[in-house]
């Protein structure tokens, strides 16, 4: 066994006690409930990018409607100040 192939064998062997020590921490002994946290956690990420992009239409719609001065419905807007003609 050449040192390069040492090196990499104590790097990996690292890399898995860290990954381990990681998992202990976040999950507990708890082994099975694992994989039931990480898919809520990815579906709550997915719940909160939807709400956040729902939200972003909504607010667009609005400039578009209120600040921009279109009509929602395709009319035309109508001037606020109505001259009497004589």
């Amino acid at each position: 066994m050449t040192a390069h192939d040492y090196d990499i064998q104590l790097l990996e062997s690292v890399s898995v006690r860290r990954r381990r020590l990681r998992d202990a921490l976040l999950f507990g002994g708890q082994r099975q409930r694992r994989t039931l946290d990480e898919r809520m956690g990815k579906v709550f990420a997915g719940i909160v990018i939807a709400a956040v992009v729902c939200a972003g239409c909504v607010g667009w719609s609005f400039v578009e409607n209120r600040i921009m001065g279109r009509d929602p419905y395709g009319a035309s807007p109508s001037p606020s100040v109505v001259v009497p003609s004589r």
